[in-house]
């Protein structure tokens, strides 16, 4: 009787291990037919996709893959359209997605694909060293080093005193000709951004009439925020609205630029986050989460601080680590106005400016 129960027994661990084998084998041929890595991930490079300028984030990830031996593949977006380019293309890849982490250079844009069911929730170590303002509770996007809206003024071009005056700036703009005043058309990016801030900020009514005004007066309206910093760095505008990492292209080209933050009525600034987030259906899962800690890490929040970017760290750092630039935007940064509950305002913004720059 036992040596029936044990030859038993021999033949039913043969038949589960051999049953096993079979569902592994399956599962391989399940994950992409090209094998599976030892975390069963796909075995094809990383996808991301990337709206934050090339010329600072792809050292970044080449760094990544030099000290995680991923590969990664990037897809950079263009200067017009930047991270709304980028968040329709993911939309509308929604039934074979090709991006696995989207690394984008705001925030509207990553909460406009967590409506539409396109990210995948993560929380790891980098997720629980950012600050609650920064990043979404369930975890399906997070932000980590933010960059500020600023005025940029040609040192030369404007009157004396006024580049580091941002009340006498706006004030300014109050009134009379403004063809030597430039703005990124707000359809992209963080002008974008800017715009949804005066929505909420102001209401519908004053912004549409602000903007109005500005455009009967003659702004300058460009495609990008980089276009402005060079319009204003050359000369041919006095001043202009961008964001602290173009002013500093101009600043390191020793061009005669100086910068203040903006800032809305009640002293708040526009801080405007790198964001990451894990598109749903991604086959490479835990490369896609390694990539995430990478950026969400002290380590590249400090590296980009340091970086020509001067990029401002979120999370926990020792501000004595940080250039002195970045240790002025640290302190500006401080009061920022909240953008987490901005998604409907973002939406009716656009739906507002779509067909104004259609016409």
């Amino acid at each position: 009787m036992h040596a029936t129960m044990t030859l038993f027994n021999l033949r039913a661990s043969a038949c589960v291990c051999g049953l096993a084998l079979f569902c592994a084998l399956l599962t391989g041929c399940d994950n992409g037919g090209g094998g599976t890595s030892s975390s069963g991930d796909d075995d094809g490079p990383l996808v991301v996709y990337c709206a934050h300028d090339a010329v600072f984030s792809e050292k970044v990830l080449r760094d990544f893959e030099d000290e995680t031996g991923i590969e990664v593949v990037p897809r950079f977006d263009t200067e017009a359209s930047k991270s709304l380019g980028l968040v329709q293309l993911i939309m509308r890849e929604r039934d074979r997605p090709r991006c696995d982490v989207f690394w984008n250079n705001e925030q509207l844009g990553m909460m406009q694909l967590q409506r539409e069911g396109l990210l995948q929730p993560y929380k790891g170590e980098g997720f629980a060293r950012m600050p609650d303002a920064y990043k979404d509770p369930d975890g399906y996007w997070c932000g980590f080093a933010a960059r500020l809206r600023v005025w940029i003024v040609n040192t030369k071009a404007a009157d004396k005193g006024i580049e580091a005056d941002a009340a006498a700036l706006w004030q300014r703009t109050q009134a009379g000709d403004l063809s030597r005043v430039a703005i990124a058309k707000p359809l992209f990016g963080t002008t974008r951004t800017h715009y949804t801030v005066f929505w909420d900020a102001w209401g519908a009514g004053k912004l549409k009439a602000w903007h109005g005004d500005w455009r009967d007066r003659g702004v300058t309206e460009v495609n990008g925020n980089g276009v402005v910093m060079n319009l204003v760095a050359r000369g041919s505008c006095d001043y202009g609205l961008t964001d602290t990492d173009d002013f500093y292209v101009a600043l390191d080209r020793k061009d005669p630029v100086a910068m203040a933050p903006f800032r809305l009525a009640d002293g708040r600034v526009i801080c405007i986050p790198n964001t990451v987030g894990i598109i749903n259906g991604t086959k490479r899962l835990e490369k896609a989460k390694r990539l995430v800690e990478y950026l969400l890490s002290r380590k590249n929040e400090k590296n980009l601080a340091w970086s020509p970017s001067r990029q401002i760290p979120l999370g926990p750092i020792d501000v004595k680590e940080l250039p002195q630039d970045v240790k002025d935007l640290y302190e500006w940064s401080k009061n920022p106005y909240p953008l987490s509950g901005l998604g409907d305002a973002a939406d009716d913004c656009l739906d507002w400016l779509t067909p104004e720059y259609a016409r």
